[in-house]
């Protein structure tokens, strides 16, 4: 049964495979961009079936704005996809102040409101869906992407604990943790001026991967997207979804050692516990 899907980032990237496939399978998009010319010619397409707004996560209003004016359009929005942001690479001392706060304003400051933008109307229908567009860096870090990984692990956070609150009224989540994916992601790096001090360092070693284009990328951005769909019409979708096997592989990795480090610390754990006398 087609359905109807408010996407934000959707003219570039995992937003935009999405968005054409979602069309492709006869189901109505809201697209939440902001640049509307971009795109012109899927509305030319697929007409009333793409609804296109304009949204900016860095202003609340027109974020507001945007779901507002998109449940007044519609009769109902069954999936709100929170795609939108981009990544900062650089060492942490590299990074501008401005910088560091147009990320953090974006992918966490700008997901946090969308969300809670939307859930007063998904509460009033009777339920959704939320996928909160993550990545591996949600719960792994590579050096040189450190307030990248701040807002990722961040969202996550929010996202785990806002899944408890609203699950009595129908709301459930998904947190999308694809790896590294062929889209135009890294097109689209803010980098900051890098110092020499860094460059023969981890940080200057993933800068330099990334710019000559010997990091390695595995991920089908159309694949990816197709097992985001998949989990969301599942009738028990997971919080968390890795995509990919480089996503796979790297936080079982993370987690393995995690658990291994914190079984080493169990009397450390226990002794922390008050004691009754």
């Amino acid at each position: 049964m087609p359905k109807t899907w408010f996407i934000t980032g959707a003219s570039s990237g995992l937003g935009l495979e999405m968005t054409q496939q979602l069309l492709t399978q006869g189901n109505t998009v809201v697209a939440a961009i902001r640049r509307a010319e971009a795109l012109v010619q899927l509305k030319q397409a697929f007409g009333e079936r793409l609804d296109i707004f304009p949204l900016d996560l860095v202003e609340p209003e027109s974020i507001s704005s945007a779901i507002e004016g998109a449940f007044e359009r519609h009769d109902r929005i069954d999936v709100i996809v929170s795609n939108a942001g981009y990544g900062l690479i650089g060492a942490a001392e590299e990074l501008a102040n401005e910088a560091i706060d147009r990320q953090i304003a974006t992918n966490l400051v700008g997901s946090i409101h969308l969300i809670r933008a939307a859930l007063p109307f998904l509460r009033k229908q009777g339920g959704g869906r939320i996928i909160q567009v993550s990545s591996e860096g949600g719960q792994i870090a590579y050096p040189g992407f450190s307030l990248y990984h701040a807002t990722k692990w961040g969202i996550e956070g929010f996202v785990e604990s806002v899944a408890q609150e609203v699950a009595p009224f129908g709301i459930e989540f998904i947190l999308a943790e694809p790896g590294p994916t062929g889209t135009n992601f890294g097109a689209n790096l803010v980098c900051a001026k890098p110092m020499e001090a860094y460059d023969e360092t981890p940080a200057g070693a993933v800068r330099r991967a990334i710019s000559d284009g010997s990091f390695v990328i595995k991920g089908d951005a159309a694949r990816t997207v197709s097992a985001i769909l998949s989990a969301a019409e599942s009738e028990t979708p997971p919080l968390r979804l890795a995509l990919g096997s480089t996503a796979y592989s790297s936080i079982s990795k993370a987690l393995s050692a995690r658990l291994s480090a914190l079984e080493a610390q169990r009397e450390v754990a226990n002794s922390a516990d008050r004691q009754d006398l």
